[in-house]
């Protein structure tokens, strides 16, 4: 692949990101505002967005940064992070045959939002890596910003939530992921995805359900398509 066509790929990887872009932003100033809530100066705001790169585990650390210790945070945001073996395991098929350094570079910048973005491109038979590496770059710069003028805006906007900003990122998250909705077996999996979430947020402790729904609806979508072969 020579230089043009990478750099075609990085911009569309880029580009294909954009539209997720808001409901980041949104997230991330909720985050710098939540951060600042809790005594974070907004360099120390903006370097956990950077290094860090993983809004549910920050928010998690934050509402624990005062009364746990550093072991329960990091099993705790552990437990949340979880989510990305199952997400690495549905993206390592279309990564076999990098090398070893270019998958710990895609998987160390990997967001829900860039791994749903190059998984779309991949399943139309227009992803690749460089267009991975753009989606992760998009969603990098948009992110960590954010949490910094939601930290020095923080004083200002006492109440974020009383703006629906919190709502930006669930409801383009939605319709993001009804993108891939084809077919029963995906339409079984959504569902019972979607109903365990539901559930296991109701009735489990912590993040758990968030892996638990991934399993379920992953179990249901295989069963539904057994069944769909053996009855073909």
């Amino acid at each position: 692949m020579d230089a043009k066509h990478r750099t075609a790929l990085l911009i569309r990887g880029f580009s294909d990101a954009l539209p997720l872009v808001p409901g980041v932003v949104a997230f991330g100033l909720v985050y710098g505002v939540a951060a600042r809530a809790v005594s974070l100066s907004p360099a120390e705001t903006a370097g956990m967005s950077a290094i860090v790169h993983a809004g549910s585990s920050q928010f998690a650390a934050l509402g624990m940064w005062a009364s746990s210790d550093i072991g329960a945070i990091i099993l705790t945001t552990l437990v949340i992070n979880l989510r990305h073996l199952l997400m690495g395991a549905s993206v390592a098929p279309y990564l076999r045959r990098l090398p070893l350094m270019w998958k710990a570079l895609l998987a160390l910048w990997m967001s829900d939002e860039s791994y749903a973005t190059a998984m779309a491109a991949y399943r139309q038979g227009r992803g690749g890596a460089w267009h991975f590496l753009g989606a992760n770059l998009c969603i990098w710069i948009a992110w960590w910003p954010a949490g910094l003028v939601g930290a020095l805006a923080g004083r200002a906007i006492l109440d974020p939530t009383r703006f629906g900003l919190d709502m930006v990122f669930p409801l383009a998250f939605i319709g993001l992921a009804a993108s891939f909705v084809r077919g029963r077996a995906s339409v079984v999996a959504a569902a019972v995805a979607a109903a365990s979430a539901v559930a296991g947020a109701i009735w489990l402790p912590g993040n758990w359900y968030i892996i638990g729904a991934g399993l379920l609806g992953s179990m249901a979508g295989f069963a539904s398509l057994g069944a769909g072969r053996e009855s073909a």
